[in-house]
């Protein structure tokens, strides 16, 4: 099945199979940021952003992603610096290997709450599961990177 994607502003003309979810079409075309986990839709390592919203890749079909721009990390160039430079400075540097999600995730995070508590960064940021620390660097991080004290 033919499908032109648009991935980080780029358009990709594509032969894939009906059934294949984004996760693997983005790591076929060399969008390597994008992490394969637990495949079920739950650890959040492999969202993208469809559309300005995070979304699970590999809960997608990539044929519905037609139509809609596609953001990863890669995409997001000094500003995803940024958002790794304040989680960095409170010594949340572990693995990584849920870092760009969580990256993308708070970026639009940013650009979606107005003015956000705790509360709401926490429920904005539930889908994101890291295997290797219990969140409060990261959280301290984004908490700053969003303004809040």
């Amino acid at each position: 099945m033919k499908i032109t994607l648009n991935v980080n502003g780029k358009n990709y003309h594509l032969n894939i199979d009906p059934d294949e979810n984004l996760l693997k079409t983005l790591r076929d075309i060399g969008i390597n940021s994008v992490r394969q986990g637990c495949d079920t839709g739950v650890c959040g390592v492999c969202t993208v952003l469809l559309d300005e919203k995070p979304i699970l890749s590999c809960s997608y079909l990539s044929v519905r992603a037609q139509e809609h721009k596609i953001i990863t990390v890669e995409g997001l160039g000094k500003q995803a610096d940024e958002i790794v430079d304040f989680i960095i400075n409170e010594g949340a540097d572990q693995c990584g290997y849920c870092g760009p999600a969580l990256v993308l995730t708070s970026y639009q995070m940013k650009k979606d709450l107005t003015n956000p508590t705790i509360e709401s960064i926490n429920h904005y940021l539930a889908g994101n599961l890291c295997r290797c620390t219990g969140y409060e660097g990261q959280l301290r991080g984004i908490k700053k990177y969003m303004g809040v004290k």
